[in-house]
């Protein structure tokens, strides 16, 4: 056979193989103590301590988790860049910003 040959029929196998979501559409691995430190920093006076925002990140990864295969790549991929932008991803933000993307969709879809 080929080069061009061989290219094809690689190709042809591809196209029929099952699609298999990447390993990037997984939920993503945020650094829960960097981030709450930074936020408890942040948030002097306000109650938040360590053990709180950890309990809320983990409850929200958690979420996540069982609920990541039904947002859009795109809705993820923007979300993720979103709550990454300050150098301290927050799963409670990736899972706001996910959840309002879903109702906005909701409520445009309900108007057409």
């Amino acid at each position: 056979m080929t080069k061009h040959m061989l290219m094809l029929a690689f190709v042809v196998a591809l196209a029929h193989a099952p699609h298999v979501a990447p390993a990037a559409d997984a939920v993503p691995k945020f650094d829960i103590a960097r981030n709450c430190k930074a936020e408890v920093a942040d948030s002097e006076g306000i109650g938040e301590t360590l053990d709180s925002c950890s309990r809320d990140e983990d409850k929200a990864r958690s979420e996540l988790a069982g609920q990541w295969s039904q947002f859009s790549r795109e809705d993820k991929a923007a979300c993720i860049r979103e709550t990454s932008a300050d150098g301290t991803p927050s799963y409670v933000e990736l899972q706001t910003c996910l959840e309002m993307s879903a109702d906005n969709k909701a409520r445009f879809k309900g108007k057409t």
